[in-house]
């Protein structure tokens, strides 16, 4: 297991925001919580990779917009946000160096990572903000014939997808319902009583990584029979980040 991120430049606090107010961003915070979140990755068996930072680019710690990776296929997005698209550049160049298939999106597609959900072969991907019809489309003539099942969904309230819902092990889909526009679109739906609830990455052995501000949601979590790993990312939550975002999770070439 490898897990591609990238440290935070020093333009961070000029980061993009688009549902919530700007704040200031605490730099000097804000590197010792991605230190803390890396190394717990470490902790969990990941095999961390530093794509080299992008200082001119605010927004290049939230690495998981850059690409989508499906089985051997990585596909490297086309940011929504004009000012995000050389943040690709070296990403690509790193995961290719790692043996991916590269594909592309294509102008006029535009598509961010941080929009779309795999849970198993189904591909959920966000019409929203930064992703348009044409970037779905792409994505899909790119992983339907690898097996996927590419599902659009509406997206107005949040970000990214990936503010909205993210998913369990066991494949159900957790959300805070006032981020998600139609719960109904997934089979299997809990709500979580927490924004930051519905925001977790699969470390393995059932170990789910959470944003430490909300702890009723890892409660609830927990007596699931899941184990929340906490960690503090309060300085990127200000710039609509989340535990998905800092990093892009690779679970092996022959595994997706």
């Amino acid at each position: 297991m490898k897990a591609l991120v990238r440290r935070p430049g020093p333009r961070l606090p000029e980061g993009l925001v688009t549902h919530v107010h700007r704040v200031p961003v605490d730099l000097a915070r804000a590197h010792r919580q991605w230190q803390d979140y890396v190394e717990i990755l470490q902790w969990a068996g990941w095999e961390t990779i530093e794509v080299p930072e992008a200082g001119d680019c605010p927004d290049a710690v939230f690495i998981e917009d850059t690409m989508v990776v499906y089985k051997n296929v990585a596909v490297i997005a086309r940011p929504g946000a004009e000012s995000r698209r050389p943040e690709i550049i070296d990403a690509e160049k790193t995961v290719e160096s790692l043996g991916y298939s590269i594909n592309r999106i294509r102008p006029p597609g535009t598509l961010d990572g941080g929009d779309v959900l795999k849970v198993g072969d189904t591909v959920y991907v966000a019409r929203g903000g930064r992703t348009n019809a044409e970037g779905i489309s792409q994505l899909r003539a790119i992983l339907e014939p690898i097996g996927a099942t590419v599902v659009a969904v509406p997206l107005t309230k949040v970000l990214h997808l990936k503010s909205a819902v993210t998913a369990l092990p066991d494949g159900t889909v957790v959300g805070w319902p006032p981020a998600v526009d139609d719960p109904r679109l997934f089979p299997r739906f809990l709500a979580t009583p927490e924004e930051s609830g519905a925001h977790v990455v699969l470390l393995g052995n059932d170990r789910l990584l959470m944003s430490a501000d909300c702890p009723q949601s890892a409660a609830l979590y927990a007596s699931l029979g899941y184990e929340p790993v906490i960690v503090d990312i309060g300085e990127f939550i200000k710039l609509e980040g989340c535990v998905t975002c800092l990093s892009v999770r690779l679970r092996g070439l022959h595994h997706k």
